[in-house]
């Protein structure tokens, strides 16, 4: 035996066993809480911070709740009257008015497809006592250029005159006399929103030199059919139609800015 085994035995002995192989190595199991391979970068929210991300899922929360809820009260709005509605219509109602009210005449088997512009004059009593009558004003086409073009347009623009036309039509007949107890409701509404655009546009300074006063008003719609798309064979008449209604005086009070 050569001394290298002399010097193996004396160290084990030769009844000692030999110990075994260690294993291989083998690779370390991939961290369970690790989302994405080592390595790899971290897209979407998962890129941002712990704090970031709790920022992030309140506000996602806060819109779904209040998707939710508008979802729910447009429901309510436009279902048959319940229970739910009958406690808490008036709640309905402030959520839904006036910035989503819905009008459902695009869904109707006939949508309407007419223009209506409502237009006004006045009688101006000048200071020499004589009443200067003006031409007509189209406060329609006037808010109509200032809601093209503009991004935010105001619900005034948008909706006032239109609402007081039709909640006047509503109450009157086809001779303007007052039908319901609202008639005279909307008479004066009405009424006092063209003084007071008749005032805005400066029309009294425009028919006496701005000594003037507003004595009475008469008020007028214009209804045109739109016309039908090239492709079709539909044939309607384009001639406008028009409804006057009769003069009404002007209070001292409307005249000088409208009854508050």
């Amino acid at each position: 035996m050569d001394a290298y085994d002399e010097g193996s035995n004396a160290r084990h002995g030769p009844d000692t066993p030999s110990r075994p192989a260690p294993p291989p190595e083998q690779d370390a199991p991939a961290d369970p809480a690790e989302p994405y391979p080592p390595g790899e970068p971290r897209t979407g929210i998962a890129a941002l911070s712990l704090r970031h991300q709790i920022v992030v899922a309140l506000a996602l929360a806060v819109v779904a709740i209040g998707v939710c809820v508008h979802l729910g009260m447009t429901f309510l709005h436009v279902a048959p009257a319940n229970t739910v509605t009958r406690a808490h219509g008036e709640a309905v109602d402030d959520w839904i008015y006036p910035e989503f009210e819905q009008n459902w005449k695009l869904f109707a088997p006939n949508p309407l497809q007419q223009n209506i512009s409502i237009q006004v004059r006045a009688g101006i009593r000048g200071p020499d006592g004589m009443t200067v009558t003006t031409g007509w004003y189209d406060l329609s086409a006037e808010d109509g250029r200032a809601i093209d073009g503009n991004l935010l347009p105001s619900h005034t623009q948008q909706n006032e005159l239109r609402r007081a036309w039709d909640f006047y039509v509503a109450t009157h007949d086809g001779e303007n006399r007052p039908v319901g107890l609202r008639g005279s409701l909307s008479e004066s509404y009405l009424r006092r929103i063209m003084v007071l655009r008749l005032d805005r546009d400066h029309a009294v300074r425009a028919a006496t030199g701005g000594a003037g006063v507003i004595e009475r008003v008469q008020v007028r719609s214009r209804t045109s059919n739109v016309p039908p798309p090239r492709w079709s064979r539909e044939k309607v008449s384009t001639t406008p139609s028009y409804r006057e209604l009769p003069w009404w005086k002007v209070s001292q009070d409307e005249a000088g800015g409208g009854v508050r």
